[in-house]
């Protein structure tokens, strides 16, 4: 599925810009301020985590904050997903024909992976 999905990159779940690749079609600025702050929370925790190691910290501490941290990490993938499907899959489902048909493709990809 996925060479599919490559293979109609310029359908409308991105546009094409010379040398940055794919770019989504709609992005809500609060959402992506959210996201922002959530990735650089999450950065800091995962230095903690390697500060963790690096004392010793007993290892259910460790196992603790690593799920909070993947926890945080869906917490942005969902809201990703939420935006992708908003705004890129809504126009080219709407658009019909090839497009719709990677999208529904990419979106059962897309689904498996973060299902994991």
């Amino acid at each position: 599925m996925s060479e599919r999905i490559e293979e109609h990159a310029g359908c409308g779940c991105g546009v094409e810009t010379a040398g940055e690749g794919r770019k989504a079609v709609g992005v809500d600025p609060g959402i992506k301020d959210r996201n922002l702050k959530r990735l650089r929370r999450i950065e800091g925790q995962v230095r903690g985590l390697q500060k963790m190691i690096e004392e010793d910290r007993y290892c259910p501490d460790i196992l603790t904050q690593v799920s909070s941290v993947q926890q945080a990490l869906r917490a942005v993938g969902r809201e990703l997903m939420r935006n992708h499907l908003k705004h890129c899959a809504t126009q080219a489902i709407r658009s019909g024909g090839t497009a719709a048909e990677a999208t529904y493709d990419e979106l059962i990809e897309l689904i498996y992976k973060h299902s994991r």
